[in-house]
């Protein structure tokens, strides 16, 4: 029996004439594979990793790709489980991946895992994910949706390149999950597949050698997958599936279900990992994630992740997180080989993907922290926002106090609790270890002064000692 394919659904902002399969003449099967290939370009940069299946099937996967690309554009996609309510910088190479493809003039589908996460993905863990609430799932889908729509509008407001793309749609497969009876999905569905291959993938034998184990929910979610792929590929006419270099096997069940149901090809594609400098993976799950939730991790702390990658590492990432042709990343890497000290690599990386995650206001207010931290700019704090002093100086106590007439030092610093009453704290600015935006003060008497003491935009960054930040905002001046 035929798995069943469910009639409700939206379409979203999908647009032209669905086709369901395209194949070539046999003639113009010739093998393309050369500099001006699209998967050939992507695998240069080490974007795209490996190719499934690479051979056996009736038309392979770079001709797909590029043949005649305007009239019959491919459909891809790569999924996104909502087990936190952001996506992280290890989910960029994903995207990076989509949008590429994008640009290329395919359509894409960004598909938040609704239903998936529910049952946690085995795949590159040595344990079971910690089971979430329905109501905290659909939560995270929401905030999912919300960030994956906002990465595609910054990539197409700030990234175009003159050519005509394909579009960009976003999915959640509640939706065809939503209605199902479980008796019925596997009556259907799961006489398609052999208990014997599903124990094989990499990902379920690791977990079965673990003291742990595995869960039957773990365990069924390599289905769930496949039928996602399958369902894409009968209304969408989806035959690529994109995602990180541990999701293969779960790939690979959706190619058989497909293969097995209707005699068609699909394809998977595989984006490199990133990790940590001790080789963990980068993600929630580790404890090392970089957020691209502005809540979660401000543009600045997003800047500074990549300002700060070694020099062995930044080419790598320039080719695998921005759009930047491959000769003028060549030419920033000879001009770093000169004045290394400048770190221009480093700095390129950082704005663009920056600007990629949050926008041009986002990258500015990551250049403006940067100034008011580690250059001392009182320009870059006049025009700050309280909103990037407070993600600048995340650890700060933020005050709000009216402004008496004859505020003095002391007073604020004791209005701020930054200092112990008494002698000791009157001791401790006169000894120099106070400063106000900036600025050294030793006079504990010295009034409060419009222009110095407090900056245009009516805020104080009070600093105690080499480490203690007190944020205030004056009100009605």
């Amino acid at each position: 029996m035929a798995a069943p394919i469910f009639r409700s659904f939206s379409w979203g902002r999908w647009s032209g004439t669905l086709k369901l399969s395209v194949f070539l003449p046999l003639g113009l099967r010739k093998a393309h594979s050369g500099p001006q290939g699209l998967l050939a370009a992507q695998k240069a940069r080490g974007l795209f990793k490996d190719f499934f299946p690479e051979t056996g099937t009736k038309i392979e996967l770079p001709e797909l790709f590029d043949r005649g690309t305007a009239s019959f554009p491919q459909t891809i996609y790569c999924g996104f489980d909502p087990t936190a309510d952001s996506l992280h910088v290890g989910h960029l190479l994903a995207l990076l991946g989509l949008f590429h493809l994008q640009r290329a003039g395919h359509n894409v589908i960004a598909l938040v895992g609704g239903a998936t996460a529910r049952l946690g993905d085995p795949s590159g863990r040595t344990k079971e994910r910690e089971a979430l609430e329905t109501e905290r799932v659909r939560a995270n889908a929401r905030a999912l949706r919300l960030g994956l729509e906002a990465l595609a509008a910054n990539h197409q407001q700030l990234f175009t390149d003159g050519r005509s793309w394909g579009s960009f749609t976003v999915l959640d497969n509640s939706a065809w999950y939503q209605k199902q009876h479980l008796v019925d999905f596997l009556a259907a569905v799961g006489g398609h597949f052999r208990m014997g291959t599903l124990l094989s993938r990499q990902s379920v034998q690791l977990r079965l050698k673990s003291a742990e184990g595995m869960s039957l929910a773990e365990f069924f979610y390599q289905v769930l997958q496949a039928y996602d792929f399958y369902y894409l590929f009968q209304r969408y006419g989806c035959r690529v599936q994109l995602g990180g270099s541990d999701q293969l096997g779960n790939i690979m069940s959706g190619y058989e279900f497909i293969n097995k149901l209707t005699g068609e090809d699909v394809f998977g594609i595989t984006v490199p990992l990133i990790t940590s400098t001790t080789g963990a993976k980068l993600g929630k799950s580790a404890g090392n994630a970089v957020w691209l939730n502005r809540d979660k991790t401000s543009p600045f702390e997003l800047y500074q992740f990549f300002v700060r990658q070694p020099d062995d590492s930044v080419e790598r990432y320039l080719k695998l997180f921005t759009f930047l042709p491959l000769p003028e990343i060549d030419h920033i890497m000879q001009l770093h080989v000169k004045e290394p000290e400048r770190r221009g690599p480093q700095k390129r990386l950082a704005a663009e993907v920056t600007k990629l995650v949050h926008g041009r206001e986002g990258l500015d207010s990551a250049k403006r922290c940067t100034q008011a931290l580690y250059h001392s700019s009182i320009d870059a704090l006049e025009v700050m926002s309280d909103q990037e002093l407070k993600e600048l100086f995340k650890e700060a106590p933020f005050s709000e106090f009216f402004l008496d007439p004859g505020t003095s030092v002391l007073d604020t610093c004791r209005k701020a609790n930054a200092i112990p009453d008494g002698p000791r704290g009157y001791r401790m600015i006169t000894e120099g270890g106070v400063s106000i935006n900036h600025r050294q003060v030793t006079n504990p008497e010295s009034v409060l002064v419009v222009g110095q003491h407090i900056l245009k935009n009516g805020l104080s960054l009070l600093k105690i000692g080499k480490r203690n930040f007190y944020i205030i905002k004056w009100l009605q001046l």
